[in-house]
């Protein structure tokens, strides 16, 4: 199989890949499923454990890669009195307190210049109770919840002592934590069932465009995140490979690989497989090259198949 006829097939396949990046799609995955007042409603009562049902008691103000949340009533009031800001993070980041802190004290100038309350009378101004969250969805050692503390980055001196303080709840939102939320937020456990879904095809040897398009083909079979991938394909595309990175993936594979040490008997397997793909891509057996990521014994029988379980060298190597 020739270079030119790969390319083909891949284009056939997954044409969006001569497609040029849409640029005017710069958010988040995760954003851009929430930006729908519905959507993110659910989401707050799903972390907080409330129940209100009308999306237009929300109010959302952009600030960034923040969400702001007003809940209000008919005569604009807080409904709960909370201020909420939501925040979806791929690494571990200590210093999310310190973010928070410049965000909230943006916010609540905006806040109280909205409101116009007087911050110099002797009256006491209401303000809303600041609440933050940040969902959590890489690949690092993150506890189901974790808290952090504006007070732990201070160098010296008493926690008690500091006359500032700003608490960033962490939730990680990685398939398989913080079920109870997810039972009540469809979208957000669907988003998680699709990062993971990635993560599995890319652990078998796809590249990330490949991963990307399968695992929407996967999504899509079995109604994860269905409606929103069958109309917003292309945009949804380009919008997980910037927040997936794949040169950081790329160079922690290497790494882990020289720490590791590569066997010549593991580069010949690795050959096989890739053979195997390209074989199954030319023929068009979607299904079969699905199922060969997830069933060894499968996996080894289109081996046999194909005449790719001995150890001769194939020229078709494509993916190393």
């Amino acid at each position: 199989m020739t270079a030119n006829n790969f390319t083909t097939i891949l284009n056939h396949l997954f044409p969006w890949r001569r497609a040029r990046l849409n640029r005017k799609f710069k958010d988040h995955l995760f954003r851009f499923l929430f930006r729908e007042k519905s959507e993110l409603l659910s989401l707050y009562n799903a972390v907080n454990g409330t129940n209100y049902m009308d999306p237009n008691a929300l109010t959302i103000m952009t600030l960034e890669d923040v969400i702001y949340l007003g809940m209000k009533n008919d005569v604009s009031f807080l409904i709960d009195g909370r201020l909420s800001l939501y925040e979806h993070q791929s690494s571990i980041c200590p210093n999310m307190p310190l973010r928070g802190l410049f965000y909230f004290s943006q916010m609540l100038q905006g806040y109280v210049d909205q409101n116009n309350l007087n911050i110099y009378s002797s009256t006491k101004v209401s303000l809303p109770l600041p609440l933050y969250v940040v969902f959590y969805n890489g690949t690092g050692n993150c506890p189901e919840r974790t808290e952090l503390l504006l007070s732990d980055l201070f160098e010296k001196g008493k926690r008690e002592d500091a006359a500032l303080e700003c608490r960033a709840v962490v939730l990680n939102i990685n398939e398989g934590y913080n079920r109870e939320i997810m039972k009540k937020c469809r979208t957000l456990a669907d988003y998680s069932a699709f990062i993971q879904q990635i993560r599995e095809y890319q652990k078998a040897g796809f590249d990330t465009p490949q991963a990307v398009a399968l695992a929407i083909d996967y999504c899509i079979e079995h109604d994860i995140l269905a409606d929103v991938l069958r109309k917003n394909r292309g945009e949804v595309t380009d919008m997980i490979l910037t927040v997936y990175n794949e040169k950081l993936h790329n160079k922690t594979l290497r790494e882990e690989g020289r720490a590791e040490g590569l066997s010549e008997g593991r580069k010949k397997e690795r050959r096989k497989i890739n053979d195997l793909i390209s074989r199954l891509l030319e023929d068009g057996r979607m299904d079969d090259l699905k199922r060969s990521l997830k069933d060894n014994t499968f996996q080894e029988a289109l081996l046999k198949e194909y005449g790719l379980d001995t150890d001769e060298p194939n020229s078709d190597d494509l993916f190393l």
